[in-house]
């Protein structure tokens, strides 16, 4: 049993041993605590970033390159004849009868606007598919505008059938070897297209050749009637004939 010192209460005694307990215990806890070492922060780890979403698109095909593609070649030795740009003339005329006239009369209609190519082979033959003419109709004019008009509308109906097209097939006495120069006469025989009607036709064909240049006129009758046409009469006309005689005055140049 413990007794009190004389002079030091024994309840004061009590109280700073138990404060010396206390202070111990926290002395020996700091201790602990600075012995331990605190966890290392750790860091999440870095995740790759998630590859962005994209479309699946089709393959572009390349865009193709225009070029310049050569036209067929012709057979060796042929000769290509093309109208030139001037020097050119379609005509048609048809006999009329006029109201106060004892004598009939030509209504004549003319052209310049001609367009075409004769593609001959050394032995006379024509060239498939390259020999062709057009003659546009719509631009054909005469003495008479009242009669433009009627045959435009009505005989040629040139707003549905705008050209004549002449397809050539044959050319009957023409020289294999077309001299330099000089005349030189034939037949052309070939397929004829107006007012929507094809038949064949023949023209007679005189011309002269000087060097480069074949110039001439080459002439053909057809009727109103075999194309489906309707005759012109219009005014002071009394009759016309189903006969209508054509013709071409020509400037051809060798290429």
């Amino acid at each position: 049993m413990l007794r009190c010192v004389e002079g030091f209460p024994f309840w004061r005694f009590l109280v700073n041993r138990k404060l010396s307990l206390v202070l111990l215990l926290g002395l020996v806890l700091a201790g602990c605590a600075a012995a331990t070492p605190a966890p290392e922060a750790t860091t999440a780890p870095t995740l790759p970033p998630a590859p962005a979403a994209t479309a699946t698109l089709p393959p572009v095909e390349p865009t193709p390159v225009a070029t310049n593609t050569p036209a067929a070649s012709l057979p060796a030795g042929a000769l290509r004849l093309v109208l030139a740009a001037e020097g050119n003339l379609a005509q048609f005329a048809v006999r009329e009868q006029l109201a106060g006239l004892d004598f009939p009369n030509d209504a004549v209609g003319t052209t310049t606007a001609v367009s075409g190519a004769l593609v001959i082979l050394p032995d006379g033959q024509l060239v498939e598919g390259e020999s062709r003419f057009a003659v546009d109709l719509a631009t054909l004019k005469t003495d008479n505008s009242r009669r433009d008009g009627y045959i435009q509308s009505n005989t040629l109906e040139t707003g549905t059938y705008p050209e004549a097209v002449f397809v050539p097939t044959a050319a009957a006495g023409l020289p294999s070897d077309l001299p330099t120069s000089g005349p030189v006469a034939f037949q052309l025989s070939g397929d004829l297209t107006v007012h929507g009607v094809t038949r064949p036709v023949t023209w007679d064909v005189t011309g002269e050749v000087a060097g480069q240049t074949f110039s001439g006129t080459a002439t053909t009758s057809i009727t109103f009637t075999d194309f489906g046409m309707t005759l012109p009469r219009v005014g002071p006309v009394l009759s016309v004939d189903d006969l209508i005689r054509l013709e071409l005055a020509f400037t051809l140049l060798a290429q």
